[in-house]
């Protein structure tokens, strides 16, 4: 449980910078790997390269489902359309989350990107999922015939080239980050503390999926002359939507809740203590992600020498800058050790 020193809090104001930076770079220094790529747009490129891309395949699949009366293209037309809404929703979550700090909100409005990213998340299951299963269920109740076949595999193809070029976006953001820590893109994506790019990067890839079981459907309908296989693809797609919904609300909610860094990031930190000539240890340490790629630092320090209380507080001072300097640090607050406190070790 993070330990809070609000006396320590008017006397750190000055110190703090209020930036955003990319995950850690391990394999830097400390300091310099918490800062590096500092100020960059490539989320902000993603969401939009996204949103472009969906709404572009979203009146494509409209037309396409009116034209055939396929189910399992109802199903992704809905799914674009839901997509196309929630690039809105992670723009508005990009764009918040940069907001500057101010009184009442003295770490910033951080977490704001994981509140925008919940509503996209929410709005993926119930204008994607359950539309879908819904839709595939009256299909199997009430079937109806399909034609024009070769309409809806053509606007497939250039759903998939679509949606193929936004996730290759998406993948080339998320790989230099996954490689500097040591993490492969899949399990990068599932644990970035940018919520943005999870989301992008997840749609787009339920959208290609999606794209193949309505292809199926559509040929096995074509084929067969039942409706069946079109109505079960579309409720597929709404169960393969609803999945990729439930595992985004829960990641935004454990962001939301309180989430530590990666150990890398936490050895990071210590090391950037420890390397001052004045910290002897490091006794406790508590970092919580308050936003995308940004730190808050709570910690108890051993400092060297007998000084008098008003050196040792300009000394902790000292180290709270030196921390806060970096553009991934929103806060750092620092106590002083009891001495019969446990060394961390990094």
């Amino acid at each position: 449980m993070a330990r809070h020193y609000p006396w320590l809090a008017p006397a750190t104001t000055g110190y703090r910078a209020w930036v955003t930076a990319p995950d850690v770079r391990t394999r830097r220094q400390p300091i310099e790997a918490l800062a590096a790529g500092a100020g960059s747009d490539e989320s902000a490129l993603t969401i939009l390269i996204a949103l472009g891309a969906n709404a572009l395949v979203a009146l494509a699949k409209s037309a396409a489902a009116v034209v055939t009366g396929s189910a399992s293209l109802v199903a992704e037309a809905a799914h674009s359309w839901a997509d196309a809404g929630n690039q809105i929703f992670l723009v508005t979550a990009n764009r918040r989350s940069r907001r500057a700090p101010d009184d009442a909100h003295p770490f910033g409005y951080g977490r704001e990107a994981y509140i925008w990213s919940l509503f996209a998340a929410l709005g993926l299951f119930v204008a994607g999922a359950a539309v879908s299963v819904t839709h595939g269920v009256q299909e199997l109740i009430t079937p109806q015939p399909a034609e024009r076949f070769v309409v809806g595999y053509a606007v497939l193809a250039v759903a998939a080239l679509l949606e193929g070029g936004s996730l290759l976006r998406a993948v080339q953001q998320a790989k230099p980050e996954a490689a500097s820590l040591d993490r492969d893109l899949v399990e990068h994506v599932l644990r970035t503390s940018d919520p943005t790019l999870r989301a992008v990067f997840a749609e787009d890839s339920a959208a290609l999926v999606g794209l193949a079981i309505g292809a199926t459907g559509l040929a096995l309908h074509q084929v067969t002359g039942s409706p069946v296989p079109d109505a079960l693809g579309s409720i597929a797609i709404g169960v393969l939507l609803g999945v990729i919904a439930i595992v985004l609300i829960d990641q935004n909610r454990r962001f939301l809740v309180g989430q530590e860094p990666d150990p890398a990031v936490r050895r990071a930190v210590i090391a950037a203590l420890t390397a001052d000539p004045d910290v002897e240890r490091v006794t406790y340490l508590r970092l919580e992600f308050v936003g995308p790629r940004l730190l808050t630092v709570v910690g108890d320090v051993d400092l060297a020498g007998d000084a008098r209380e008003a050196d040792v507080a300009v000394r902790l001072r000292a180290l709270e800058a030196h921390l806060d300097s970096s553009p991934a640090v929103a806060g750092t607050v620092l106590s002083l050790s009891a001495p019969d406190e446990p060394t961390i070790e990094g």
